[in-house]
């Protein structure tokens, strides 16, 4: 039989009691504190009407409750739909109408937003989960009179535990289902491929949980290990809990290492205790990594690929594979997925040649929700699910990323993948980051258009940036355009936000 997450959930708890299992601030609970919290929590949406098996938005921060709020959603057999704080009213009522969600748990400081919600959606029951001012009718309030104990309900491993929506920038909603088996399978993929936890670790979290941070809480929990959590990123604060907390892993985007690099205590903190730098969610700038190794040293960097339909590791690269061949290479297949690249039929591509990357994985989502007609362009008729990511394989087994199928640009009858000119403006002093989009021509159809925002003190003109280009790619690669910018808009979790461009781009075109 498959373990499923509950059971993850409960050896944890039985295992480790009374050991310290989150931080957050000055705050702490033990292992146990916080099984029994989840089991009253779990009987208090029971309480509320919440039955198992149906969908539960949450919409808060990171935060004390965080942890227990999403175990006890597992051991009340809820499908949690959490919704990214940084997102738009708007934006928050679509999802909810999208997955049918009945109920919304929110922060007590996010109840504005919550009202705005149940303004443009009046038959939504809303919860407080602690009311900061009265303690009313929160859904901590009533859980303090629920057993400690977790309800006693009967699971599958085909459960839908999660339904997440996707960060992509398709302007499509998608939402990837996982199960009690896909979700269990995720910490074993963590365990068995990117981080090996024992009792004394500690990892800080930063980034919001509901996405690849709160994927390494199970895997820690498992293990007996400490959660420490933040409310938010600050570099500041963020070096100053890895000395206090003695944190022996984090997880980064790239634009927080950067923020991490420019603060002027990053050269003098005590990171002494950190054994594991890991990344992942968006390519790395190169000056980047290169800076952060030379500082920290490159036996502490580990990258990973994945998806939010199939987390949280397709590949690694490991840190004596951070030499200066690979660093451009997200590493190698782990050893529980299977991958292959194939073409627009499903066939697998001659070696050597790109395509795109299918895999095949016990993490693997159950489909998207609702969503008949993209499961069906999403997955092969065999079972393999398609990533829309165009890759490379290298001859000692390396996956080398050229791009997204929907980002590519065709300029000319050529094929232009973005990330690679992106990765060569990386290389040039003045620029501290970039996207490169197409925009329409009347000519070409589509030009390579970059989008770029200069380092601070420095100075560069469009004509040099695209000479710089030309002298290391193809002419037909080169931007026919750069627009100069304060920053490139990214997506609520850190990611370079393509679509954005192009719209930013397309309206000043039209303007």
């Amino acid at each position: 039989m498959t373990c499923t997450t509950l059971e993850l959930i409960n050896r944890g708890a039985k295992h480790y009691p009374d050991r310290l299992a989150i931080v957050y601030d000055d705050q702490s609970f033990t292992f146990r504190e916080v099984d029994h919290l989840s089991s009253q929590l779990a009987h208090a949406l029971h309480a509320t009407g919440a039955k198992q098996n149906t969908r539960v938005a949450l919409l808060m921060n990171n935060g004390p409750w965080s942890v227990p709020m999403d175990f006890a959603c597992v051991k009340a057999g809820l499908n949690r739909v959490p919704l990214n704080a940084r997102l738009s009213v708007q934006e928050h009522v679509r999802m909810l109408q999208e997955t049918g969600a009945r109920c919304l748990v929110f922060d007590a400081e996010l109840a504005d937003h919550a009202s705005a919600i149940k303004q443009l959606l009046p038959d939504l029951q809303c919860h407080t989960l602690v009311d900061a001012v009265t303690e009313g009718d929160s859904l901590s309030t009533l859980a303090q009179s629920q057993p400690t104990t977790a309800p006693e309900i009967v699971i599958r491993e085909d459960d839908v535990i999660l339904t997440l929506f996707t960060s992509g920038t398709t302007g499509t909603l998608k939402a990837a289902q996982h199960t009690q088996a896909s979700y269990a399978g995720i910490c074993r993929n963590v365990l068995m491929n990117l981080i090996n936890v024992e009792n004394d670790d500690a990892m800080l979290h930063a980034a919001s949980l509901i996405h690849a941070s709160g994927v390494f809480v199970l895997p820690f929990w498992l293990r007996g290990a400490k959660t420490v959590v933040m409310r938010a990123f600050d570099p500041g604060t963020f070096l100053q809990l890895i000395a206090r907390e003695r944190i022996t892993a984090i997880n980064l985007v790239p634009t927080m290492l950067q923020m991490l690099l420019a603060h002027p205590d990053c050269q003098q903190a005590d990171v002494s205790s950190l054994r594991q730098i890991i990344y992942g969610a968006s390519p790395m700038p190169r000056p980047v990594i290169e800076n952060a190794m030379a500082l920290w040293g490159q036996h502490r960097f580990w990258q990973y690929y994945g998806q939010t339909e199939c987390p949280l590791c397709i590949t690694v690269l490991r840190p004596e594979d951070h030499t200066a061949d690979l660093l451009g290479s997200c590493g190698k297949p782990c050893v529980d997925v299977d991958l292959r690249l194939i073409n627009a039929d499903g066939n697998d591509v001659p070696s050597g040649e790109p395509g795109e990357i299918a895999v095949r994985a016990p993490s693997m989502m159950a489909g998207y929700y609702n969503a008949e007609s993209l499961n069906a362009e999403m997955f092969t008729k065999d079972g393999w699910l398609r990533t829309r990511d165009i890759a490379a394989l290298d001859e000692r087994g390396f996956l080398h990323i050229k791009d997204r199928t929907s980002d590519m640009i065709i300029t000319g009858g050529y094929n232009v993948y973005p990330r690679e000119v992106e990765d060569v403006l990386m290389e040039h002093p003045a620029v501290a980051e970039c996207s490169v989009v197409g925009t329409r021509d009347e000519k070409w159809v589509e030009v390579v258009t970059a989008a770029v925002a200069i380092s601070p003190g420095q100075q560069v003109t469009e004509a040099e940036l695209i000479g710089f280009v030309s002298e290391r790619l193809a002419s037909y690669k080169k931007p026919r355009r750069v627009v100069f910018i304060n920053a490139v808009p990214k997506t609520p979790v850190g990611k370079l936000n393509r679509k954005a461009v192009r719209d930013m781009l397309a309206n000043q075109t039209a303007t």
